[in-house]
């Protein structure tokens, strides 16, 4: 197996303080944002989310400064497509709050597990993906099929709402340990004559978990195809995915609205996955990705929100 030092630029020292950084930022958003059951302002979510967002983008720099503009590219687009990901992931989020009936009081408290989970799933898969790019070349290949099949898919699924509480791990959790319909606060668990039963914050919390795994099987490809190196592929996925509790509050009520980002996602996931196929035949330089994926997320955007302004006056 190879190194860190082998599948990345990053040196040790890097790596250890990103993600002593990383705990720490943790412990200050539960500290000033997730204390108490209380509901998340728009406003009180749109400030956190834009201090994630700063934090990402003055990071970006000082890395591209002392790791080269190339890097520093592939960091940012990475970035983009991972949060581009994610915010089509909160409509599933939403889904499952809305099965389970979670209180927006109580809704910070499972995102906040959840993203933490997302973190450890994502270090997990690409330190593995990193280790199998150095290993075997041909890996390329099969992350840029499964985006190429998963661009298709996003092109033909549709967003119809299900009932969450029917999903495969609510009925391997029911068989293991007892649930209740009832809240205890802010808890996962309760007690009910005497039995310790999990709360729907815990199978809400559950259902997220196994989404966002499910969800990797996308992202972590897709970060691969735009940079093969371990520490970049990993910070610009941490990072884009540390805002996205307070995203979730700002965009809440507006991410059903965004009906063109499926098709734009699409396009972004297919275009570097021709990209990733291509990469022994043709390199497309990371200046080019970034602007092309830039201004498919940007046209998917304004163009969801020109249609949805059109229909509010008509």
């Amino acid at each position: 197996m190879k190194l860190i030092s082998d599948v990345s630029v990053a040196p040790t020292w890097l790596w250890v303080t990103f993600c002593c950084a990383i705990f720490l930022l943790l412990l200050i958003d539960l500290s000033l944002f997730g204390k108490g059951a209380h509901k998340i302002s728009r406003k009180t979510a749109l400030v956190e989310s834009g201090i994630w967002v700063s934090v990402a983008l003055i990071f970006n720099a000082w890395f591209a400064y002392n790791f080269g503009n190339e890097l520093g590219a592939e960091f940012l687009t990475g970035y983009l497509v991972e949060k581009s990901l994610s915010v089509d992931n909160l409509f599933i989020i939403l889904l499952i709050f809305n099965s389970f009936g979670i209180p927006e009081q109580y809704q910070h408290r499972v995102l906040f597990y959840g993203v933490l989970g997302a973190i450890v799933l994502r270090a997990f898969f690409i330190v593995v993906g990193a280790q199998l790019l150095h290993l075997f070349h041909w890996i390329l290949y099969v992350f840029g099929a499964i985006l190429v099949i998963t661009a298709i898919k996003f092109l033909r699924e549709s967003d119809d709402q299900t009932d969450v509480k029917e999903h495969w791990s609510i009925g391997i959790i029911k068989r293991i340990i007892p649930t209740t319909s009832s809240f205890n606060g802010t808890h996962f668990f309760t007690v009910e004559n005497g039995v310790r039963k999990a709360t729907p914050l815990f199978l809400a919390l559950v259902v997220i978990e196994v989404t966002d795994l499910i969800f990797a099987v996308d992202s972590i490809p897709a970060v691969f195809a735009v940079t093969q190196d371990a520490f970049v592929a990993f910070a610009s996925n941490i990072l884009a995915i540390l805002g996205l509790r307070a995203l979730y509050f700002v965009l809440a009520d507006w991410v059903s609205k965004l009906r063109y980002l499926k098709p734009g996602l699409a396009a972004v996931l297919g275009f570097i996955g021709v990209k990733m196929l291509l990469m022994d035949i043709f390199k497309i330089p990371s200046w080019v990705s970034l602007l092309v994926i830039s201004a498919i997320l940007i046209t998917a955007t304004l163009g969801s929100w020109y249609v949805s302004r059109s229909e509010k006056k008509s």
